[in-house]
């Protein structure tokens, strides 16, 4: 009995692997979507400008994509300025780029420009708000990144 046992599942084992290799054959390189792997993290932004004091309420008066892996890209008009800035500073310090330049002079009128970054920088998912007094302070901040 335990012979005829035996014979039945090993009969049966080869079975499934024909099968297998059959399925493996005909449709396993269809399987996964194309382009769901990649040697880089994603780095994808949405920057955008907004007349407002808050993105939410405001007016969105621009905004583009940037793509910085595996390359740069978008719609951004400096792309690879962009990147670069987000390499120096790293997402978690964006104030930096939002500074103003030291040798600029802005008027103080209330007239709120806010931006935002929202996205995946490194794999990791971000989302930056900054508000400016002032078109001005927005124009004369030091990064590239929000001169859309």
């Amino acid at each position: 009995m335990r012979s005829i046992t035996r014979s039945l599942g090993l009969a049966s084992g080869a079975m499934a692997l024909t099968a297998l290799t059959a399925l493996a054959g005909t449709g396993a390189a269809d399987a996964a979507p194309a382009g769901t792997q990649s040697l880089y993290a994603p780095s994808a932004l949405v920057v955008s400008v907004t007349a407002g004091q808050n993105a939410a309420g405001g007016t969105v008066l621009r905004a583009v994509t940037l793509v910085c892996a595996p390359r740069p890209g978008g719609t951004h008009p400096s792309p690879a300025a962009a990147c670069a800035e987000l390499k120096a500073t790293g997402p978690a310090s964006l104030d930096a780029l939002a500074a103003p330049r030291p040798d600029t002079a802005c008027t103080r009128e209330w007239n709120p420009m806010t931006v935002t970054a929202d996205g995946v920088w490194q794999g990791r998912r971000i989302s930056y708000t900054y508000t400016f007094g002032n078109p001005c302070g927005l124009h004369s901040s030091t990064g590239v990144l929000f001169g859309i």
